[in-house]
């Protein structure tokens, strides 16, 4: 049995049910379920059979040393080895005839069954607490712009709520000098506000100690203010509250969750809170205005800023990474030239980090995306009645961004309408938003990103030249991953590692077969390419080491004839056939450039040219 059990993933979410119906099917039990201690509550993990439950004295019985509890045919079987929080500790239980007997058989593979439990629990948690930073930045992206205390008040309730699952949330500050708790908002209260005598109830009581509360109707519902319940006709059956405080530790209120809609609130959940609070805070310090919540986001800047990087020592890539440099705390606008996947949005995002606009926001459109109809109202914004659908006024992205960066990807995509609405606002540093009249002034970077030679469009009169120029004050290329090298195999590593502790596993090492491979492929999607390749022998391979072999699937050997990616554009796809086809041609004919160029059917100058044009640095000599 054991074999099966360790068959079973531990990152499947319904892992706890997955053993548990294992445990029924292969002992012939009743009932299985997994419970873990949390205070004097008990949450079950996962259960299985009938889902009957044992009683808790078993439970605590069990729970209070390491040797199996029996009772009424259950049979309760502790986990001796503690979670790594020291907190919490979890009981499986077995209903079933022999309960002596299945026990004397769980017993034997105790150490195991338990630790995949508990590995289980400690990856749910990593889990839980990244969506949970997750959602807590998209929140914090959320308020951007609120400048009213109350809005901010009520999307900061809106968002506890929903984070929590909860049917109702208040923000309470303290009104020192009447003594008094104002709760905003206060819902079915005349004027959404109520006020409550600052010991009254649990949050009187979280706000005089400092410390957070738990408390529903089994343990402590004492606590509960009765009076606030009658006045606003709701009934309180359970809630978890925290403290406000400020960077001084000094206390401006509380933050009070009411009613979990599925079950009690958890430890877990009580965790969560405090962390929103900790993350509001500065929008509710000294004037509680926008800047307050704008002093917030250096510390998101600098984990994001933390976070990237460009992988490489090529010639090319110290030269880039050099000009980034020189160039991110200025205002000039930057055009990035690079094929698809060579990680043009990762350069954008450098510039960003590194200059003087860091902490504010980074926003990117997609021009390739934009209709003609929604270029204007999603780059400019409209006012509400200004087209059909236009029920409310919407905010358009260089507003967003402004005194940020604006990334436009994709900008040789974009209508020659919408280059000269765009020149225009460029040229004006200033916006109208679709059906108003009234100019708003931005103060934007912009930074633009295409794949395609605009140089060329610019010829053939399908991009403006003059929002050419506007756009291309400073050019940055970036290399095809074909180009660069020993990079190939520096970023291969570093997705290697990076991916392999997503993926629980310990890192495989690259063998110099392996090297040479990835060396030898062309790599026409690059660095999105290489990223998935390795995503693939991460979670598909599960060797020490990473052989030639491993790598087929990139190419395979014996292969005939110049591969090409089908992700890539037309345009693309042909430049990346002629270097492949050319390539071929050089090393079947030994370097022989004169057969080549006979081969080919062109004059040997004309090959060098185009080469030049390919990206090959060559010469005649």
């Amino acid at each position: 049995m054991i074999d099966e059990i360790l068959e079973l993933s531990i990152v499947e979410p319904n892992y706890p049910e997955q053993l548990c119906q294992l445990l029924v099917d292969q002992l012939g039990c009743t009932s299985s379920a997994i419970q873990s201690a949390d205070g004097v509550r008990w949450l079950v993990l996962g259960q299985a059979g009938d889902k009957s439950l044992p009683p808790e004295d078993t439970l605590q019985s069990a729970l209070d040393g390491i040797e199996i509890q029996f009772s009424d045919g259950w049979a309760c079987i502790p986990n001796s080895q503690q979670l790594a929080n020291g907190k919490q500790q979890q009981v499986l239980s077995l209903e079933c005839d022999d309960p002596q007997r299945v026990g004397a058989m769980i017993n034997d593979i105790r150490d195991p069954l338990f630790t995949a439990i508990s590995s289980w629990s400690q990856y749910k948690q990593l889990t839980d607490r990244a969506l949970r930073a997750e959602t807590i930045l998209a929140i914090a992206a959320q308020w951007h712009g609120i400048k009213e205390t109350d809005d901010l008040v009520t999307e900061i309730v809106k968002a506890s709520t929903t984070l929590l699952g909860a049917e109702r949330a208040s923000l309470f500050l303290w009104d020192q000098d009447n003594h008094e708790l104002v709760a905003r908002p206060a819902l079915g209260v005349e004027g959404g506000e109520l006020r409550v005598p600052e010991d009254a109830g649990v949050v009187g009581e979280v706000v005089r100690t400092g410390d957070s509360l738990r408390v529903d109707e089994i343990e402590g519902a004492g606590q509960i203010n009765r009076d606030v319940d009658s006045e606003l006709d709701f009934v309180t059956r359970n809630l978890i509250c925290c403290p406000l405080k400020n960077e001084a530790n000094e206390i401006l209120g509380a933050l009070q969750v009411l009613n979990k809609q599925d079950g009690i609130f958890t430890s877990d959940d009580l965790a969560v809170l405090e962390e929103l609070a900790s993350h509001i805070m500065s929008a509710l310090q000294t004037t509680r205005q926008i800047e307050q919540l704008i002093s917030s986001r250096s510390v998101i800047a600098a984990e994001a800023a933390q976070e990237l990087d460009l992988i490489g020592d090529s010639p090319q890539m110290v030269a880039l990474k050099s000009t980034i440099h020189r160039i991110a705390d200025t205002d000039l606008s930057i055009l990035i030239l690079g094929e698809n996947g060579t990680g043009k949005e990762v350069v954008s995002q450098l510039i960003h980090y590194q200059s003087g606009r860091s902490e504010e926001p980074l926003v990117a459109v997609n021009c390739a995306a934009l209709t003609e109809t929604l270029l204007e109202s999603e780059l400019f914004g409209h006012v509400r009645g200004a087209f059909t659908d236009a029920h409310t006024d919407h905010v358009g992205k260089f507003e967003l961004a402004t005194n940020g960066t604006l990334l436009l990807d994709e900008i040789g995509d974009m209508s020659l309408a919408g280059q000269a609405k765009l020149l225009r606002v460029l040229e004006a540093k200033e916006v109208v938003r679709v059906g108003g009249s009234t100019p708003i002034r931005i103060d934007t970077r912009v930074i633009a990103a295409t794949n395609q030679d605009l140089a060329e469009k610019v010829r053939d009169k399908t991009f403006r030249e003059d929002l050419f120029f506007r756009l291309n004050v400073v050019t940055l290329e970036v290399p095809a991953l074909r180009l660069r090298g020993e990079d190939i195999v520096l970023l291969a590593e570093h997705f290697l590692g990076e991916l392999s502790v997503k993926a629980r596993r310990n890192i495989p090492r690259l063998k110099a077969s392996a090297r040479k491979r990835l060396l030898a492929h062309t790599w026409p999607g690059n660095v999105r390419e290489l990223r998935n390749v390795v995503e693939r022998l991460v979670y598909l391979t599960d060797g020490d080491t990473v052989e030639a072999d491993d790598l087929d699937f990139v190419v395979a050997p014996g292969g005939s004839g110049p591969q090409v990616s089908l992700e890539l554009s037309l345009n693309d796809a042909t430049r990346e056939f002629q270097m492949q086809y050319i390539q071929a041609q050089i090393k079947r004919l030994g370097g022989n450039m004169t057969e080549v160029a006979k081969h080919l059917g062109v004059h040997r100058s004309n090959l060098y040219r185009k080469l030049h044009q390919l990206g090959f640095d060559v010469s005649e000599e």
